[in-house]
């Protein structure tokens, strides 16, 4: 082999070792986003589909269907009204735990229409909201597992209880109200 040959060589594996080395960072990069973006969801994708690579392709897969939704706030009005109905259902907990339950998921799943999520089956909409709500999303899939095992009487009212308190985390999560709370301005009092 000649010399500018061994250089033509040299220079196209120099080209290939950083072409894949910026291949490799790019992934890693892209695996820490997905994991800060996605938090404990991640890490039960991974589980749920055995990879990685399977894992984030779907995870990357939701934040680009989802940047499709139109995901809007409540109004002053709305965030009332669900807050009405969430104090009322919890109130009736005590007479009937199971239509508490029942109802919990009624509200949940009117909110999240209300907001823009499109509701179909139940893992499809805890994908979708896994996206903006990736530590609550675990709430909404144990309430969805206490509700089932009580369809098949197999929960009882402590079960329902904590469904009802997973439920809230997720209606909290998507009324926004600490977020609101939080940008409201302050009163001051001042006094003399």
């Amino acid at each position: 082999m000649d010399t500018q040959s061994m250089i033509i060589l040299a220079v196209a594996v120099v080209i290939a070792a950083v072409a894949l080395g910026a291949w490799f960072f790019y992934l890693r990069q892209r695996s820490t986003k997905l994991q800060e973006r996605f938090g404990p969801e991640y890490n039960r994708t991974v589980s749920e589909l055995g990879s990685q690579a399977k894992a984030e392709s779907e995870l990357a897969s939701r934040q680009k269907r989802v940047q499709r939704f139109h995901i809007v706030p409540l109004t002053p009005p709305e965030t009332a009204r669900f807050s009405d109905m969430w104090k009322a259902l919890q109130l009736r907990f005590v007479d009937d735990p199971k239509a508490a339950v029942s109802e919990a998921d009624r509200v949940v799943r009117e909110l999240m229409t209300k907001r823009g999520y499109p509701m179909s089956d139940f893992e499809s909409s805890a994908a979708d909201l896994s996206v903006d709500h990736p530590v609550v999303v675990s709430n909404y899939r144990a309430a969805q597992a206490i509700a089932a095992r009580d369809a098949r009487g197999e929960a009882d009212t402590e079960e329902l209880r904590k469904a009802v308190v997973h439920y809230r985390a997720l209606f909290d999560e998507l009324l926004e109200t600490k977020a609101a709370n939080a940008a409201a301005p302050q009163k001051v009092e001042v006094h003399p």
